[in-house]
């Protein structure tokens, strides 16, 4: 077998595999149904469909305001905290949507946290009146739009960085505004990278439950949680499933017309020239600043505070939690998968490169898709071929049961994490490979390389900083990650995610303050470890 067929065989393979319970969603679409679609058909759908749809497009406006934005503020500026808020921005990640949600709704409740500020510096007063509530759609959207824009934020900013200077001067020769130069030349060049942040924020928002449940606001996902664990009706929740599907696929595909045969690397014969970054002064530089301090602010140190202040007024509540082993369970599952994730995303990446199949290509687009089907049904869509598979062709063959090997296993979390999160690696990874021009695979084949040397020597050491991104993103969204966990985790295994949701489904949302600051703690750690790395400019 030749190093073609080999790379094309392992990227079909690992898609493959990817696809499996998405086809088993699909396939239960033609599966028979309880009473349950006639009632949500007669009463809530189109309320679901509509929630669904205002609730995606209000986060992705807000998303590619706040992303972009500060990408470009951080990346192209220098003004007083510029250096802090490259990295400050994305801590937003150690919080999750729901949260945001807890924080937000504690904070501006009747006789919340703002309430007792107020009394606090003012005395006794009738100031619910007063203070806003988050507690409808608003709310949800705000919650969804703080915890996830550092997707765009990252990979516009990576994108962003390694922009030659070459454009942008020769866009100002032309007599380009400062504004025209941005949308004219710095956003197009960007669009790979802010489309696939983008498209992750679809699909977590699509999926999204916790937030949007804890808002009391009627989604596709909660139509797909109440049909299978209210009505017990898995088939009408994997067809909304379908659904769904179908809807991430729209967006995929009109976004490719959209794209055309549109170009992202430069072909300049002036090669590349390091970008400058212009000093920022006065009105400027104070609005600049406002902007990327506003964002942090709400996004990070709001939650925060927030959870610690629950966490030091019911200090009981910390001294209950096992936090060396919520530690060590947690982290054991980020390094697993972290590597799985890495390493076959890079394989069927490469392969799609190098074999330049638009089957495969079509085979992978499909592939991420997966990430937009809600957690607990991709859980329960992988229990149900494994238990499929295991009567039909294990026992037929007269070997032993399998599904011990995978139920309530941690090789079972780490199949359906690695489903889960394929997009999130695979789009990563395929934003980097975006900026490398097919030119220098050819050079390098002219020069005695091989296929995999090439992978090994030019593509790797390359994309290193998106490995590093993608790295971040994978660590904090296993850290986050709760019903696949909740599912499919061995008897007794725990992490901070889960104890924290034990906690809320019992109404303690005080003693879920603990184990939630602890989770916020520790994404925050990662992504300062390596925020030197993952964020330094070209010149450092």
């Amino acid at each position: 077998m030749n190093r073609f067929n080999f790379w094309y065989l392992s990227s079909f393979l690992i898609s493959f595999v990817v696809i499996i319970p998405i086809l088993t969603v699909s396939l239960s679409f033609f599966e028979e149904t309880s009473n349950y679609y006639q009632i949500l058909k007669d009463t809530f759908l189109f309320e679901y469909i509509f929630n669904s749809v205002v609730l995606l497009f209000g986060v992705l406006i807000l998303t590619f305001l706040m992303g972009t934005g500060s990408a470009y503020l951080v990346s192209f500026f220098n003004f007083p905290g510029s250096n802090f808020f490259k990295w400050a921005l994305i801590l937003s990640f150690a919080v999750p949507p729901y949260i945001f949600a807890y924080s937000i709704f504690a904070f501006f409740d009747n006789y919340g946290t703002a309430f007792t500020i107020l009394v606090n510096l003012f005395g006794e007063g009738n100031y619910n009146k007063h203070i806003p509530k988050f507690n409808n759609m608003f709310g949800a959207i705000l919650s969804l739009s703080f915890s996830l824009f550092a997707y765009v934020y990252i990979l516009a900013r990576a994108s962003f960085l390694y922009q030659s200077q070459n454009l942008i001067d020769l866009g100002r020769n032309l007599g380009f505004s400062k504004l025209k130069v941005f949308l004219r030349i710095i956003l197009p060049s960007a669009r790979p990278a802010i489309i696939a942040g983008l498209s992750l924020v679809a699909m977590e928002t699509l999926a999204e439950f916790g937030a949007v449940e804890f808002f009391s606001i009627n989604t596709l996902t909660t139509g797909i949680y109440n049909s299978w664990i209210t009505f017990d009706d898995l088939a009408f929740a994997n067809q909304i499933s379908f659904f769904l599907l179908l809807f991430i696929f729209a967006l995929f595909f009109l976004e490719k017309i959209s794209r055309k045969k549109a170009k992202f690397h430069s072909n300049m014969k002036g090669g590349f020239k390091k970008k400058e970054k212009q000093d920022l002064s006065g009105g400027k530089a104070i609005l600049a600043f406002t902007f990327c301090f506003s964002i942090f602010l709400v996004s990070f140190l709001f939650p925060f505070g927030q959870m610690l202040y629950w966490t030091l007024k019911f200090s009981n509540n910390l001294l209950e939690l096992k936090i060396y082993e919520l530690l060590w369970n947690t982290l054991y599952l980020v390094i697993l998968s972290f590597f799985t994730l890495i390493i076959l995303s890079f394989i069927s990446n490469y392969g799609n490169r190098v074999s330049k199949s638009k089957f495969l290509n079509s085979l992978t687009t499909l592939s991420i898709s997966g990430y937009a089907i809600p957690g607990v049904i991709l859980a329960v869509a992988f229990i149900t071929f494994i238990a499929w598979f295991d009567d039909t062709i294990v026992k037929t063959m007269g070997f032993s049961s399998i599904k011990k090997i995978f139920f309530g296993s941690i090789l079972g979390l780490i199949i359906v994490y690695f489903i889960r999160f394929y997009s999130l690696a695979c789009n990563g990874i395929k934003s980097g490979y975006e900026k490398i021009n097919i030119s220098v695979d050819e050079n390098a084949y002219l020069l005695g390389y091989t296929k995999l040397k090439t992978f090994v020597k030019i593509h790797v050491p390359y994309l290193k900083n998106s490995i590093l991104f993608v790295g971040i993103l994978i660590s904090l969204e296993i850290i986050r990650e709760l019903p696949i966990t909740l599912i499919l985790r061995p008897f007794n295994f725990e992490t901070f995610a889960t104890t924290a949701y034990i906690y809320a489904s019992e109404d303690l949302l005080e003693a879920a303050a603990a184990p939630s600051l602890f989770l916020i703690l520790i994404a925050s750690f990662f992504i300062l470890l390596s925020s030197k790395y993952i964020l330094r400019d070209n010149d450092e």
